[in-house]
This record gives C-alpha cells, sequence and structure tokens, in this order.
C-alpha cells in the first residue's frame, strides 16, 4: 500500500475554498483506495500556515501512477496552482520502514525519527 498525503497553502485565505473545490476533482479518480480532502483544522500550537490536506490510500506504486496519469488530477492541477502559494508532498508504504517506538509503556509506530 501506498499513501500519498499532500499540503497546501493558499495564496489568500479567500481562496482555501476554491483550492478545496478544484482538489475535489481528484476524487473522481478510481485508482484510490481512500482519497480525503479536508481544511485543515489549525490546531497545532507550533505552525498553522498550510490550509488544506489531500490524504490518500492506493494498492501499490502502479495505482498511484495511474492516479496521476488521470486527465481529471492534470485538470485539478490547473485550477490549483494559480491558487496556492505552498505544496508539500510525501508518498510512502507504510509496512516499509516503520519504526517500533515505546513510549510510557504504550507501543506505536513512527515513520522517521524527529
Amino acid at each position: 500500500m501506498i499513501r500519498h498525503i499532500v499540503l497546501f497553502s493558499a495564496k489568500n485565505e479567500a481562496d482555501i475554498a476554491r483550492v478545496i473545490d478544484g482538489l475535489a476533482l481528484l476524487t473522481k479518480i478510481p485508482h484510490a483506495r481512500r482519497l480525503e480532502i479536508a481544511r485543515n483544522a489549525k490546531t497545532d500550537k507550533i505552525e498553522n500556515m498550510l490550509d488544506v490536506v489531500v490524504y490518500g490510500e492506493f494498492d501499490d506504486e502502479t495505482a498511484l501512477a495511474a492516479y496521476k496519469a488521470d486527465a481529471l488530477y492534470e485538470e485539478a492541477i490547473k485550477r490549483v496552482r494559480p491558487l496556492r502559494e505552498l505544496r508539500f508532498a510525501v508518498d510512502y508504504d507504510p509496512r516499509a520502514g516503520c519504526v517500533p517506538l515505546e513510549i510510557v509503556g504504550m507501543q506505536t509506530e513512527i515513520v522517521s525519527s524527529w
């Protein structure tokens, strides 16, 4: 499985809804197991500069590549690029490279060390 996470900031706060609307096109692409588009709740105490998140799960790299090759993906880029300031993307396989970490007697997983 591949997790695909993309974070955006809008150039103007007034454009956040338009960014979300443009990204909503991605939900019509059939290659994802799961795809979510959401506005950042901005509850972090350190930094809240990012406005929108795209979270997707794909069976494998082939499914992710097919998703990115779809015409709707290109249309979403066309609509969102002029409205965004920042874009950060990560793709990873949660089964590879997760490091077990014990915190206060509780078992959890982290993807990378700080």
